[in-house]
């Protein structure tokens, strides 16, 4: 169910939460990961936005803007990408997230080196624009179980469009997403 929370009362609760350090709390609400998911109705996400990035300070978190870094995926690889869209037609979203077992450098490495640019900088990660993995063939818990969020000092937060139906969480009010691997903020 989603909460009746305006963005401030929620981001003012997300950080508390964090400047309680309460690092093992999240782990355990998180199963062992790292993670938080920010969850916001899919209608709300522009609002909750604005007010992330007038109340988070430079200092502590670093926005990590997906949409931008889309951009520049496509902006600085274009000419690859279009060979690469007419060859793997029927498997569009491995232009996106190579598969595993296979070398590449594609837009979920692009993430993870954002994340992992922010983690470095003692900062915590917090990702808007999610729905830009929709159709990239990323989901969430591949991104909160990458090995450089699980070990990650801090945790990683995503501001995730998503609504509850019953007990189920579903991404853009579409499709079911994962619970696991993070705590759930809404």
């Amino acid at each position: 169910m989603m909460s009746s929370l305006s963005p401030d009362q929620m981001i003012s609760q997300l950080t508390q939460l964090i400047e309680a350090d309460k690092h093992s709390e999240i782990r355990l609400n998180a199963n062992g990961g790292n993670s938080i998911l920010f969850v916001c109705e899919p209608a709300e996400e522009i609002k909750f936005i604005t007010a992330i990035k007038e109340s988070l300070d430079d200092e502590s978190f670093r926005i990590v803007d997906l949409n931008k870094l889309l951009l520049e995926f496509i902006r600085d690889d274009k000419q690859r990408l279009e060979e690469l869209f007419n060859l793997l037609q029927g498997s569009v979203n491995q232009i996106f997230k190579t598969p595993a077992d296979e070398e590449g450098d594609d837009f979920f490495r692009l993430i993870i080196r954002a994340i992992s640019g922010a983690f470095a900088e003692n900062k915590i990660p917090f990702l808007i624009g999610s729905g830009v993995l929709y159709g990239a063939g990323i989901d969430s818990i591949q991104i909160m179980e990458h090995e450089s969020v699980m070990n990650a000092s801090r945790p990683l937060i995503l501001l995730y469009p998503a609504t509850f139906d019953g007990d189920s969480l579903m991404f853009l009010s579409k499709r079911p997403a994962s619970k696991y691997r993070c705590m759930i903020i809404s």
